[in-house]
């Protein structure tokens, strides 16, 4: 069985490699590479997957799953310009795509021993209505 559950929040990127140039870096971000970024209200999805215990009914505590997003995302992400202030990014290029490959990775390395029999199947991240990304967390990490 799959639980999903929704969080929010906003940041800042500018969406650009050092490795290009920088008229290969406007044509391909485009807006995204403006020297002074901008910014997002993402929505974060998590979904956990397991089965329910037989006593609360519940696969995961939605009061522990929301802690644990807050203490190993929100906490670094909220109201952030990625680039400057987390480490992964001074980098890694912020798109959404590595954003979701890292907020995977935090999850997955702080998911707590007392989830025992559930495991973290998804992350989904909406940045706008039309640009989602997922990660079952089959990328490798980051290099950083």
């Amino acid at each position: 069985m799959l639980v999903a559950r929704r969080y929010r929040f906003s940041a800042s990127h500018r969406l650009h490699s050092p490795q290009l140039t920088d008229e290969k870096n406007r044509a391909l971000y485009g807006k995204c590479n403006n020297p002074f970024g901008h910014g997002h209200d993402y929505v974060l999805e998590v979904v956990v997957q397991g089965e329910p215990d037989n006593i609360t009914g519940l696969i995961v505590p939605v009061s522990k799953l929301d802690a644990l997003v807050r203490t190993a995302v929100l906490a670094d992400y909220e109201n952030k310009f990625m680039n400057a202030e987390i480490p992964t990014y001074a980098t890694v290029v912020p798109t959404t795509e590595n954003v979701t490959s890292d907020i995977h990775c935090r999850l997955r390395a702080a998911w707590p021993s007392d989830f025992a029999g559930t495991s973290l199947a998804t992350v989904r991240i909406w940045e706008t209505k039309r640009n989602i990304v997922e990660s079952n967390g089959t990328r490798k990490e980051l290099a950083v």
